[in-house]
């Protein structure tokens, strides 16, 4: 499976490593995080590294568990952030995300573009229909995932036309004709829609690099048909190998009845990883980030998840399959409500077991706790499986822990050959192979 293959890696500048009390450790650096600067060594160091992309979530809305949970400096705007380190870096990728549920098409696509000249060809859009944040909004309620997904597949289209109705291949800077831009190339793309009605075109022209790369996260099956349709690289949800290898699997499967090349799209779960000296100090860490978690706690976030309530249970229970709840109940997230009926489907856990999932006490990422050995170890077997094309590093316990990332791990995977020693383009497009 690995042969001529290398991983595809990207950071998440989001404080993974400050989650739970992790903020309050001497070495956390929480007093740093009100500054870009903070966030533009970061950059550096991913450069460094010669990772592909820098990778940031966003958030809509506030939740009672941002306010109350370990630090929490708020969610600036992932594009406005972009642009400060774009001028701050030369090669990595710049991956902001957006919203296709509560912004207009045009605004974004001329953002999305704008970011695309500031950086020299290196914005990537991570294309999310958003779980929460409708009363943010305006009055409506908020949509329903068929709904959403629906209006995500016109927003994309409609983004696509803009870039393409102003080709860079229109401006010609002819001195001795006068002609600067030749207009018959630019168009308008006189779009209406189920949900846009949009004239075009763009106000600025495309880059020269090519079209901006997308990358989108649905693991829901109606968010496996939209991201295997449209995306470059898809930010799986994938707590264990087994989800992974399925989850590949049938995204590529997807892709291929599109009519689009399997090899086309890259599948990049978060690696939220516990790196330490020790294994003993590396799972102290992974303790201590979920310390804040009681059981009670999580038995609110497993009913949130799931609809499931198991409170009345002993820790020792198992949890089969018939106590599942109805699987079309409004739940938090379809992505994680299915990947946690699959995994009590197949292992009948016990309580404890599932209190204990990503999904329950995070975001159904993959979760690696050991030294560098262990998690590398960790990495190769998935990627051996056909189970990950790369992943988005999410540090976490403590600043050490992405220390240890760059300095360690990362030469380790150069030297078996699953990474690069430098970069061999200086776009985004480039570095995803695309």
């Amino acid at each position: 499976m690995t042969a001529n293959r290398q991983l595809c890696i990207g950071l998440s500048l989001s404080a993974t490593w400050m989650k739970g009390d992790g903020w309050r450790r001497p070495d956390s650096g929480v007093e740093k995080m009100d500054s870009i600067d903070y966030y533009i060594d970061l950059a550096k160091m991913a450069e460094k590294a010669k990772l592909d992309f820098l990778f940031k979530a966003d958030y809509l809305y506030v939740s009672p568990q941002m306010l109350g949970d370990s630090v929490n400096f708020g969610s600036p705007d992932p594009t406005m952030m972009f642009a400060a380190i774009a001028r701050e870096t030369e090669r990595i990728g710049l991956v902001t995300t957006v919203s296709t549920t509560f912004n207009p098409p045009y605004v974004v696509a001329r953002q999305l573009q704008s970011l695309h000249w500031l950086s020299n060809g290196r914005a990537g859009w991570n294309i999310v229909t958003s779980i929460e944040g409708a009363e943010n909004f305006g009055d409506s309620p908020m949509p329903s995932p068929q709904e959403r997904y629906a209006k995500a597949m016109e927003f994309t289209d409609v983004a696509r036309k803009l870039w393409e109705s102003f080709p860079h291949e229109a401006i010609v800077m002819d001195r001795e004709s006068g002609l600067f831009s030749d207009k018959d190339k630019i168009s308008s793309i006189h779009h209406s829609g189920e949900f846009f009605s949009v004239r075009g075109p763009l106000t600025l022209p495309a880059h020269k690099s090519g079209s901006i790369p997308l990358f989108q996260a649905g693991a829901s099956d109606i968010g496996r048909n939209f991201a295997s349709s449209i995306a470059d690289a898809i930010f799986a949800a994938m707590p264990d190998l087994e989800s992974g290898v399925e989850l590949r699997n049938d995204l590529r499967r997807r892709a291929q009845e599109h009519g689009r090349n399997p090899d086309a799209i890259k599948v990049l779960p978060g690696l939220y990883f516990f790196l330490a000296e020790t294994r003993e100090e590396a799972h102290e860490l992974h303790k201590a980030a979920h310390a804040h978690l009681s059981t009670e706690r999580r038995h609110v976030s497993l009913k949130s998840v799931l609809g499931l309530d198991l409170s009345g249970f002993a820790l020792d229970h198992r949890v089969t399959a018939d106590m599942l709840p109805d699987p079309d109940q409004p739940v938090r997230s379809r992505t994680h409500a299915e990947l946690l009926r699959r995994y009590i489907t197949n292992h009948q856990p016990t309580v404890e077991e599932v209190l204990a999932r990503p999904e329950v006490v995070g975001s159904a990422h993959w979760v690696s706790v050991g030294t560098v050995e262990d998690v590398l170890n960790d990495i190769m077997e998935r990627f051996e499986a056909g189970a990950i094309d790369g992943f988005i590093a999410l540090p976490g316990g403590s600043e050490q822990s992405m220390e240890l990332f760059f300095e360690k791990l990362m030469p380790q995977l150069v030297e078996r050959g699953l990474f690069r020693s430098e970069y061999a383009g200086s776009t985004l497009r480039a570095h995803l192979g695309i």
